[in-house]
């Protein structure tokens, strides 16, 4: 998708002061992607009214935000009415919870391409984010990516850790989520699909949030998902590139293609060689920050 969407901050679908305060533009910063609840964040005894806020919510015309609905897991009863009340002009398109195999991406495009057609929207025009939160769903991430109308996986680390067995409380730069954060990424680069990082559940501990998700960034990440309105900020500026990021990005292009135009070989900037992934990593930096 051509939007960033460095940030996606989740908001229950039952509480309608909330999702009015999000869809209005009334927090301090807008979230790239507005993720509106109907799975965890909302109980039970909650979910029809969720959906009635939501059917009221979603309204078509220019949004400030990406607006997708984390809907009922595929292999659950809720799955079919949380379609069926948020399926209309203004979505852009599903959070998919626990996905476990490539086949309930089949399954859910079918529900999809009939909601889409009682609405009279376009077909397969909604998208789906794939939420990795098992092993089983890691091992299967690759053909997860690159099922129908998915435009991102997400890891959900606290259900993948739960899936693991692993202790409640993470230590240090919690290395017991690497690998599986870094297959999320392998993953999703090899289909051409975006990848989101987990929580940072703490949503008080800022520097704790800003250093992971810097690190997030550095293992691939595209953005990360959000518990907070606080958060977003933060979020935002470490999926964004710095002004010494740009800089330097600009002064390995212009060196390079200064190069090509004196007919040199070789290029070096600042005592480094630059080669091709070099020069298309600092073009890529320098695509995120036009518009």
């Amino acid at each position: 998708m051509d939007a960033p969407m460095r940030s996606l901050l989740y908001t229950p679908g039952h509480r309608t002061d909330m999702v009015a305060r999000l869809l209005d533009g009334g927090l301090p910063t807008t979230p790239d992607v507005a993720v509106l609840d109907l799975e965890e964040g909302v109980p039970a005894t909650e979910k029809e009214n969720a959906r009635a806020v939501l059917r009221q919510a979603i309204v078509p015309g220019p949004a400030k935000t990406l607006l997708f609905v984390r809907v009922g897991r595929s292999t659950s009863g809720d799955i079919a009415p949380d379609l069926a009340a948020v399926v209309r002009p203004g979505l852009v398109g599903i959070v998919l919870p626990k996905v476990g195999r490539p086949e309930e991406l089949t399954a859910v495009d079918e529900m999809l391409l009939q909601c889409e057609k009682e609405m009279k929207l376009m077909e397969r025009t909604l998208r789906v984010i794939a939420s990795i939160e098992s092993a089983a769903g890691l091992l299967e991430a690759p053909r997860i990516a690159r099922a129908p109308r998915v435009v991102g996986l997400m890891f959900g680390a606290e259900d993948f850790a739960t899936d693991m067995g692993l202790p409640t409380k993470r230590e240090g730069e919690a290395a017991q989520l690497l690998y599986a954060r870094s297959a999320v990424v392998v993953a999703a680069v090899a289909a051409k699909v975006l990848a989101f990082d987990g929580i940072w559940s703490n949503f008080k501990d800022e520097a704790g949030l800003r250093a992971d998700s810097l690190r997030g960034r550095r293992l691939g990440f595209d953005g990360r998902q959000c518990i907070h309105p606080g958060q977003v900020a933060i979020v935002n500026a470490s999926f964004s590139p710095t002004a010494e990021e740009i800089e330097h990005a600009k002064r390995v292009v212009a060196a390079f293609e200064a190069g090509l135009r004196d007919g040199r070989g070789a290029v070096a900037l600042d005592g480094s060689m630059l080669d091709v992934p070099i020069v298309d990593r600092a073009r890529r930096v320098l695509k995120m920050t036009e518009g």
